[in-house]
């Protein structure tokens, strides 16, 4: 059975049609003419998978990795680097013009290294899981890893008990003078967070505001501090951060130099305060909300000295409970998890006339969401930029700057 793939879609998969049914395709680019074998059938679509390649791309390179298409990690590595920036570029373009929204016009795109970009990693009993399967690929390189992490897969590559056993977190980066840290996930879930110090009761509420947080959740050996844009950044490396540290350096610079600066801006699902150590600098008050009161320890250690005020709760709960108590906001910073803003938080901002909004996001399809909302309400969408965090993947974060009409 023949195809001409037409064009690439969020996932990384290459549409085609048979008799004006979609198909979809891994491991193909627009444009190419292939033989497929149909591996699932649907109502309205079916999978395939590549059993040669007639008409080759121009865009077509030799994989340079040795696990691709084992590794269930990079989908993309079979194109040449600018044009899967182009590609995913399409596909966020495509994303929001599926939600009325045109940005064909209005997309920039922030990247850095092909690779040897990544300085996070997690490993299932010291390898990567193999795509569609349970196996583990025990790698001795990942061509997208930074020098540390790769050093120590070598190192570790011919010695079976060097690496942990279940899941363990790797950070390793040229961003901070710290050595690689390997931490087991096993004693995570049981960590408690001691948070003790100037905290101030809102009695009305019965909310703390948590101003000076004295506690740690993690121990010294699992404690990463990166410098970044000139700020030192601490954080517990079995927890969320950024894995390209690269691209992330450029957002958070990116971001200061968008915002005008002034008196009061809420930084939304903020995590460990990275973003909010830079909002620092442009405006006299910061105020944090996390719902993670681990991460919210290590963003009171990060914003030390720095006229701010932090809030544990999920974004609903503080808009039902303490977003009203506040000053008016010059600016919002949010970047919400995969499933995009709460419904209570993309309500209020849409009703609260804040005059810009810097929205990211790592789901495309709820960014598009999120921002459609927004300009109902009375935004408009200025400037989109594609986040290029994981080169050699599908996987596609955004930037999106909305100004509130006159």
């Amino acid at each position: 059975m023949t195809i001409i793939t037409e064009k690439m879609v969020f996932g990384g998969k290459s549409l085609g049609k048979i008799d004006g049914k979609n198909v979809f395709v891994p491991y193909t680019i627009p444009g190419e003419k292939i033989e497929i074998n149909i591996t699932e059938e649907n109502k309205d679509y079916d999978n395939a998978e590549v059993v040669s390649i007639i008409e080759n791309s121009p865009h077509r390179i030799i994989p340079p990795c040795h696990y691709y298409g084992k590794c269930g990690g990079c989908n993309m590595m079979h194109i040449e680097p600018s044009y899967q920036k182009e590609l995913r570029k399409g596909i966020l373009s495509d994303i929001f013009r599926q939600n009325g929204i045109d940005i064909s016009n209005k997309t920039q795109i922030v990247d850095g290294p092909d690779f040897n970009y990544r300085c996070r990693f997690q490993l299932n009993d010291g390898g990567l899981s193999q795509r569609k399967s349970n196996v583990v690929i025990k790698i001795e390189e990942c061509l997208c890893a930074e020098k540390k992490v790769n050093e120590y897969l070598q190192n570790t590559a011919e010695e079976p008990d060097a690496r942990p056993k279940g899941r363990s977190h790797l950070f390793g980066s040229s961003f901070s003078t710290q050595e690689l840290m390997v931490a087991a996930e096993e004693n995570f879930r049981n960590a408690k967070t001691k948070i003790t110090g100037g905290g101030q009761k809102n009695k009305k509420l019965k909310i703390k505001e948590n101003k000076y947080f004295a506690g740690t959740l993690a121990s010294p050996e699992n404690t990463m501090t990166v410098e970044l844009g000139g700020h030192k950044l601490s954080f517990d490396v079995r927890g969320f951060f950024q894995s390209n540290l690269f691209v992330f350096e450029k957002v958070c610079r990116l971001i200061t130099d968008l915002l005008p600066g002034g008196k009061n801006i809420l930084d939304m699902y903020a995590g460990c305060g990275s973003i909010s150590t830079f909002l620092t600098e442009k405006y006299e008050n910061v105020v944090l909300v996390e719902h993670n009161r681990d991460a919210l320890v290590f963003a009171e250690q990060n914003l030390a000295g720095k006229k701010h005020i932090s809030y544990g709760l999920s974004g609903a709960n503080f808009i039902k409970t303490c977003a009203s108590t506040l000053p008016p906001f010059d600016a919002v910073t949010i970047d919400p998890p995969r499933s995009g803003m709460e419904k209570e938080v993309r309500n209020w901002l849409a009703s609260s006339k804040v005059p810009l909004i810097l929205s990211l996001s790592c789901d495309p399809a709820t960014h598009a969401r999120d921002c459609a909302a927004l300009i109902s309400a009375g935004y408009s969408l200025k400037q989109i930029y594609l986040l290029d965090f994981y080169p050699n993947t599908s996987h596609i974060e955004s930037l999106a700057l909305l100004e509130l009409n006159q």
